[in-house]
């Protein structure tokens, strides 16, 4: 009854035998599908290391099939479904589709992780029961699971070998340029640079920082709305290969906001000449680091970026405190 009154979750010390071994089946046979949809998820931009989840699922299964061959030879036919959510203080899983668009890296790492866990688990479970066969069962499961690491090496190198490994990271990486850094530094550069002359515009010819602001914000955020939906509209990503529309719309948007945001924030300091040299320090940071993300990854020359950004955003700075003086 007091296991009703925490969250319906029973504690794991006070699980039965056969409730152990159920529950040691039920997560066997989600982690076989995780890795299946790990699989899945990598068979078109990686398919070598595909194949290494489709292994580890296999794996998985025979320790499943193991463990029922166990119940079935101790307590009959009927498994009782419990299942780790049941259990209080037990670990999770997160579901597949927040881990579908996930990088390799961070997939592997996953992977790790559930070798670990599954590892703690054995260990525990294997001092809770009493009959022989299955204390060494759990027993050499839990070796299994630690020795997962070394098994996903071999895998590895079966079917990720380091050329194709270092392969698919460059594949991963273009994605993530073509679907988040690409329209998002465009959004970054629109949004810095084209809110530029309207805010210090206003600035200089108002002096009201309230109001120069305000100028600022309905920019940056219409100017983010306008980029954004042009983006996602643009290319549908199909045939360019660029990814989903609305990741990208998404990353064009938000940059674009922010670009324009981080100078026209400064302007909710009162004293107007505070808030304009505060203004100005956020511009000259943010035009570097657009020639820094740009050097980085797009690979343009540091110095013709710095050219085209810093100088280019210079002149507009100056077009609009020239403009507002006038």
């Amino acid at each position: 009854m007091l296991d009703l009154f925490r969250g319906g979750r029973r504690a794991f010390e006070s699980l039965s035998e056969p409730e152990i071994l159920a529950l040691a089946i039920s997560s066997e046979e989600e982690d076989a599908r995780i890795y299946q949809s790990y699989a899945a998820s990598l068979s078109d931009r990686a398919p070598d290391s595909a194949k290494v989840f489709r292994d580890m699922a296999e794996v998985e299964q025979a320790h499943r099939n193991m463990l029922i061959s166990q119940f079935r030879q101790r307590f009959g036919e009927d498994i009782p479904l419990i299942r780790r959510e049941h259990v209080r203080g037990f670990y999770q899983r997160r579901p597949d589709w927040l881990m579908s668009n996930l990088s390799l890296e961070t997939i592997r790492a996953q992977a790790e992780l559930m070798e670990a866990q599954a590892f703690r688990f054995y260990t525990e479970a294997g001092k809770r029961v009493t009959d022989a066969g299955t204390r060494q069962l759990l027993g050499d499961l839990a070796l299994a699971e630690q020795g997962h690491g070394e098994i996903a090496h071999r895998l590895g190198e079966k079917h990720a070998p380091d050329e194709v490994r270092e392969e698919e990271d460059q594949t991963e990486r273009r994605q993530f340029i073509l679907t988040y850094v690409q329209p998002g530094l465009a959004g970054l550069m629109d949004g810095s640079v084209s809110t530029l002359a309207p805010i210090f515009a206003a600035a200089f010819a108002t002096q009201d920082t309230w109001q120069t602001f305000l100028i600022g914000l309905s920019a940056s955020v219409g100017a983010g709305i306008s980029m954004g939906f042009t983006e996602a509209a643009h290319d549908d990503g199909k045939l360019s290969g660029r990814g989903s529309p609305l990741k990208r719309g998404l990353a064009s948007g938000i940059m674009t906001a922010l670009g324009g945001l981080g100078h026209a924030l400064p302007y909710l300091i009162p004293h107007f000449w505070t808030a304009t040299i505060v203004a100005a320090i956020v511009v000259f940071f943010e035009l570097w680091a657009i020639a820094f993300i740009q050097n980085k990854y797009m690979e343009t020359p540091f110095l013709r970026a710095v050219f085209q950004v810093v100088f280019g955003g210079s002149l507009v700075l100056a077009a609009g405190i020239l403009i507002g003086n006038g």
